[in-house]
C-alpha cells in the first residue's frame, strides 16, 4: 500500500458524527436520544495507525458476524465481536448503580451485550483513562461473578458478569447484567471517547446469554411500543447529529412511508436484499438473493469483493492491483469466457478449468481440504487467492456480456477490474473533484430500490486543498450458506430512517426527513 492509501486508511476510520448525553421522554411516550456531532480527532487516527494490521478488517468482520459459526454453540463461547469498532460513531450516556456512576457507551444494533470497564481492571492501561464501575459504591449491586469475554479485531475484553440497575435518562431499567471489564485491548480504548458498549441486537448473540438492555426495557413496561428507531442527520452544516427513539417511531424523522423486511435469522437485524445496481443497471451478483446486517455499529458499507470492485470501477476508486487476479485473466480469461458463451454453469466454471474444485454451491480452493458439515451437507472449506479470483472474473464477465460487449472489451474491462480491487484494509481512494460525474449505487430491499448518491456514500475528511475522499465501500466476503452477506452501517443508515421492530421482528428503511 502506497503512502497516499495508507494515509487514506487512517482517515476511514472516524470521519465522526459522535453522539451526545442527552435523553429526553416526552409527551408522546417516546424516549428520545439527541446526537451531536463531533470534529474528526487526530488521535483516533494514531490509534488506528497502531493497531491495523493487513486483512485485519475483514477478520474481524467474521468474527463480529459468527460467520463460520452457529450461533449459540455455548453459554460460554465467545459469539459477538464488533467489526470495527473505530467504525462506531455514536455514542451517549447512561448511568449504572444507585446512585448512578455515569459511562458513555456506544448503541450499537451489532452486538447485544452491554460492558463498562471495572474498578477491578488493574492491568490495563486504558482503565486508567476510563470511568470505572465500583459495585462497592452502589446500593442495588448484585454479585453473579460468572466470567466473559467479547473478541474484537485488534484484541478482547474480558471480565465478569454483574448485576445492576441502568439508567438511561429517566428510566431506570432493573436488575440489568452487564460485563465488568477488567481487561482491555491497549491503545486504541487507551484514546476511545468511549468507556464501554451498549448492545442493541438479539439476546441469540449475547455472550453469556444474558438479556440485553432492550429486552428488560420492553419487559418492564418502560416504553410504550416494542420498536426503536435511528436517525442521523448527514448534514455537515448543522450541528444536531440525529436522534435514537426508543418506543416507537417520530413521524418528523423521515418522508413517505417505510419498507419492512422480516428478520430472516435472529442475532443480528438480518434480512434478505435483492440486487445491487450502479448507475441503475444490475450488476446481477445479488440477483438470486443476499443477505443484509442493519447495523449502527459500523459507518461504512461492507459487501462482497466482486461487487465492491465493480462500485469502486465505476466510480475511479483506486485500491490495489492484485497480482493473483491479473493472472487469472491471462492465463484463463478467454476459456472463461468462451465456457461462459457456450452456457456452462457459472459456479461450475473455476472448478472446470482446475484453479477450484466444486462442493455443490460454489469453488473451494483444491489447496486447502473442505470440512464437511455433516448435518447441512456443506463445505466450509476455505478458498484461496487465485480461486477467488476465478470466481470474481466469472460474475464481472457474465455481466459485461449481458450488455453485449465484445470479447476484447470484456477482457479489457475485466483486466481494469482487478486493479480496483479494495486494498487489505478495505479502503480505496477517490478525487473529491470527480463527486458530479460519479453513478448512484442501489439496494433492492422488499421490491423498493434504494438510492445512495456519490455525495452520501463518499466520505470527505478535512478541508480545501488538505481534503481526502475515501469509497464508502469496503469488502466483506462471506461464502455460502451464511452469504453473500452486506452489512449496511452509517452510511445507508444516514439517507435512509431505519426502524427495528421488535414486536414485529421487521426492519424498516424510508427516506431520512
Amino acid at each position: 500500500m502506497g503512502i497516499k492509501l495508507r494515509a487514506v486508511a487512517v482517515t476511514l476510520v472516524l470521519s465522526s458524527l459522535l453522539f451526545s448525553l442527552a435523553f429526553s421522554t416526552s409527551n408522546d411516550g417516546l424516549v428520545r436520544v439527541g446526537l451531536k456531532k463531533m470534529k474528526f480527532d487526530q488521535n483516533n487516527r494514531l490509534a488506528a495507525r497502531l493497531e491495523s494490521k493487513e486483512g485485519e478488517a475483514l477478520r474481524a468482520s467474521i468474527r463480529k458476524y459468527n460467520l463460520r459459526g452457529k450461533l449459540g454453540d455455548s453459554a460460554d463461547t465467545d459469539i459477538v465481536a464488533l467489526k470495527n469498532y473505530m467504525d462506531a460513531q455514536y455514542f451517549g450516556e447512561i448511568g449504572i448503580g444507585t446512585p448512578p456512576q455515569k459511562f458513555t457507551v456506544i448503541f450499537d444494533t451489532g452486538s447485544s451485550n452491554l460492558w463498562v470497564p471495572s474498578a477491578k481492571c488493574y492491568f490495563s492501561v486504558p482503565c486508567f483513562f476510563h470511568s470505572k464501575y465500583k459495585s462497592s459504591q452502589s446500593s442495588s449491586y448484585k454479585k453473579n461473578g460468572k466470567s466473559a469475554a467479547i473478541h474484537y479485531g485488534t484484541g478482547a475484553i474480558s471480565g465478569f458478569f454483574s448485576q445492576d440497575k441502568v439508567k438511561m435518562g429517566d428510566l431506570v431499567v432493573k436488575n440489568q447484567e452487564f460485563i465488568e471489564a477488567t481487561r482491555e485491548p491497549s491503545v486504541t480504548f487507551l484514546v476511545a471517547k468511549f468507556d464501554g458498549i451498549l448492545g442493541l441486537g438479539f439476546q441469540e448473540i449475547s455472550v453469556g446469554n444474558a438479556t440485553p438492555v432492550w429486552y428488560n426495557m420492553v419487559k418492564q413496561g418502560l416504553v410504550k411500543e416494542p420498536v426503536f428507531s435511528f436517525w442521523l442527520n448527514r448534514n455537515v452544516k448543522e450541528e444536531e447529529g440525529g436522534e435514537i427513539v426508543f418506543g416507537g417511531v417520530d413521524p418528523n424523522h423521515y418522508k413517505g412511508k417505510h419498507t419492512y423486511v422480516p428478520v430472516t435469522r435472529k442475532g443480528y437485524w438480518q434480512f434478505d436484499m435483492g440486487d445491487v445496481l450502479i448507475d441503475g443497471k444490475p450488476t446481477g451478483y445479488c440477483g438470486g438473493g443476499c443477505s443484509a446486517i442493519a447495523d449502527s455499529g459500523t459507518s461504512l458499507l461492507a459487501g462482497p469483493t466482486t461487487v465492491v470492485t465493480m462500485i469502486n470501477h465505476a466510480i475511479g476508486a483506486t485500491g490495489v492491483v492484485s497480482q493473483e487476479c491479473k493472472a487469472v485473466v491471462e492465463q484463463y480469461g478467454q476459456t472463461i469466457m468462451d465456457l461462459l458463451l457456450a452456457e456452462t454453469k457459472p459456479k461450475k466454471i473455476c472448478s472446470q478449468i482446475g484453479i477450484c474444485t466444486f462442493d455443490g454451491t460454489h469453488g473451494v480452493s483444491m489447496g486447502i481440504e473442505s470440512v464437511v458439515d455433516k448435518k447441512e451437507g456443506r463445505s466450509s472449506g476455505l478458498r484461496d487467492a487465485m480461486c477467488s479470483a476465478c470466481e470474481m472474473a466469472v460474475v464481472w464477465m457474465q455481466n459485461q456480456l449481458r450488455q453485449n460487449q465484445t470479447q476484447d472489451r470484456v477482457l479489457s474491462y475485466v483486466n481494469e477490474l482487478c486493479e480496483r480491487l479494495p486494498s487489505p484494509m478495505g479502503e480505496s481512494a477517490v478525487e473529491c473533484g470527480s463527486l458530479s460525474s460519479m453513478p448512484s449505487v442501489s439496494f433492492t430491499i422488499g421490491g423498493k430500490v434504494f438510492d445512495l448518491s456519490p455525495q452520501e456514500y463518499i466520505l470527505k475528511v478535512g478541508e480545501g486543498a488538505a481534503a481526502q475522499c475515501i469509497s464508502g465501500f469496503t469488502a466483506l466476503d462471506v461464502p455460502p450458506p451464511r452469504g453473500p452477506l452486506w452489512i449496511l452501517g452509517d452510511v445507508f443508515m444516514g439517507r435512509y430512517h431505519t426502524v427495528f421492530d421488535f414486536g414485529k421482528l421487521r426492519v424498516g428503511f424510508a427516506e431520512a426527513a
